[in-house]
């Protein structure tokens, strides 16, 4: 019996193995900029409470790799108490990827967004519309209130089927999604950023900010590989081969540092890059401070120009105006003879 139960529970691995291999899972999902900008955009028009916005998701697909370029939102209406009663308007979305595909033809239908912040029970239903028309979408959840700074705002699902003792169902599996930008985009970012960034902290800063940000973030995920390890011993959580597999071969990549010559190149290595970095923000300053000399010296010299042109045209006026003045006197002079010779 206990033979039959391992055959059957091994025929079962295999039929749900093979079964999620014909499906075409990506390897990752690359969400592009003016995706994360209009998800926030139709959340902040939309949404007055805290209910979650859906859209559509266009782009293209490249062997594992899902980019997500350009998305719309779609009127979607769901009820509090009972979440499996929903609406979502295919025919506006019909009518919108008809005209998206008149401006660009190589973006498709990829899958659809939420604005979550988790998924829902009637998540794997409005799966099933989207797969009308795409064999295999790809479900995003863009946090629009993020919570923490260190992790993107984004997570990537694709729904898979999973077969239980009794019946087949569908159920989401992860994937791994990043944030990424083509050359153009990175340009209006940028430009975007502009008000929001400060202008005036110099470059060293942004780099010494970055090193925090990711110690921060590595510290995060020491963490909870340190709970789930503590999980695991005390017995509340089942013991995963692939995740413990997943965190030896972490360590193992770990450099050893108690080797002598690492410890120095490393230190050689730090050091040469911010000497690098040092050099560069004091040639910075230097140059900065001459173009301000220059443009002193500039403006002084642009103002002892305009100082003389003014004095220039002062003397010419008093000049004029005395000659004026003189005239007039022996015009009156000359009057004035004239009148005595008369009498």
């Amino acid at each position: 019996l206990r033979k039959r139960q391992l055959g059957a529970r091994a025929a079962q691995a295999y039929q749900k193995a093979d079964m999620t291999s014909s499906f075409d899972v990506p390897e990752r999902v690359v969400v592009h900029p003016l995706v994360l900008l209009s998800a926030v955009d139709h959340f902040t028009r939309v949404s007055r409470s805290s209910k979650r916005v859906v859209g559509v998701l266009l782009g293209e697909r490249s062997g594992g790799q899902v980019d997500i370029l350009n998305s719309y939102a779609v009127p979607f209406e769901e009820d509090k108490k009972n979440p499996h009663i929903w609406f979502l308007d295919h025919n506006y979305h019909e009518n919108m990827f008809s005209m998206f595909k008149k401006v660009n033809a190589r973006e498709k239908v990829i899958g659809w967004y939420s604005t979550g912040p988790k998924i829902r029970p009637a998540d794997i239903e409005i799966n099933e519309v989207i797969r009308r028309y795409t064999s295999q979408p790809v479900f995003v959840i863009i946090d629009v209130n993020p919570k923490d700074d260190l992790e993107i705002p984004t997570q990537a699902y694709v729904a898979v089927p999973d077969i239980n003792d009794t019946k087949t169902q569908q159920n989401f599996v992860h994937v791994p999604s990043e944030i990424g930008a083509l050359e153009a985009e990175e340009v209006g970012v940028e430009h975007l950023l502009r008000d929001i960034r400060d202008t005036t902290v110099s470059t060293l800063s942004d780099h010494v900010q970055q090193k925090v940000n990711s110690l921060k973030g590595l510290q995060k995920r020491m963490d909870t590989m340190v709970e789930y390890l503590k999980k695991v011993a005390a017995g509340k959580l089942p013991l995963n081969h692939q995740i413990i597999y997943n965190l030896q071969d972490i360590f193992n990549l770990c450099p050893n540092l108690q080797v002598e010559e690492l410890v120095t190149a490393l230190k050689i290595n730090t050091n040469d890059n911010m000497l690098v970095i040092y050099v560069s923000s004091l040639i910075r300053s230097i140059i900065a401070l001459h173009n301000l000399i220059n443009n002193k010296l500039k403006n002084n010299a642009l103002e002892k120009s305009k100082r003389a042109k003014e004095e220039e045209v002062t003397n010419k006026t008093e000049k004029k105006a005395d000659s004026e003045k003189k005239d007039e006197e022996k015009e009156k002079t000359s009057s004035e003879a004239k009148d005595g010779d008369k009498k």
